[in-house]
């Protein structure tokens, strides 16, 4: 079955123009401002839009983006914050907002963003990426199930 999995995923990717995968720009903003409403289903706040469009376009902010284009058309982004750890003398990845159109789904196209941001990592020596994912997002944990170690926490928030 994994096999049948991976020979589509690759006939759909021949089949498809490549995806163009890069770093997030201020002229952007346009196209991802209807994927941003997507992610958050409806639900965003023009405060928080506002400054999370902020800081992933001013330098002096942890928080970075990368984009994904078909053609002329943003199709997905991943957004991603660095920051150290106690564990670690290198920064630390972790990886939120990875989001593609339902229209785009299953064309790889989030798997290069992650595969991507590991690229990143990689070349800029950082300890690892990591990221939280819900157990009932099927297709997240699809994409997942091949990247990293699921470790066996449990996460706890508390509300301020």
């Amino acid at each position: 079955m994994a096999l049948i999995l991976w020979v589509a995923l690759i006939v759909l990717l021949v089949a498809n123009p490549m995806v163009k995968i890069s770093p997030i720009e201020k002229n952007d903003y346009v196209q991802w401002l209807p994927l941003w409403d997507d992610n958050n289903l409806g639900h965003s706040n023009p405060a928080v839009t506002k400054e999370t469009w902020n800081r992933l376009t001013t330098s002096i902010y942890p928080v970075h983006g990368l984009t994904a284009y078909l053609d002329d058309k943003m199709v997905g982004f991943v957004h991603y914050i660095l920051h150290p750890v106690t564990g670690h003398i290198d920064p630390v990845c972790y990886m939120q907002d990875v989001y593609v159109a339902p229209e785009h789904r299953r064309k790889g196209i989030a798997r290069a963003l992650v595969n991507e941001l590991s690229k990143i990592g990689k070349a800029e020596n950082w300890a690892r990426i990591y990221w939280l994912a819900e157990e009932s997002n099927e297709a997240a944990q699809r994409l997942y199930k091949d990247m990293g170690v699921k470790l066996d926490f449990s996460l706890h928030v508390l509300p301020l």
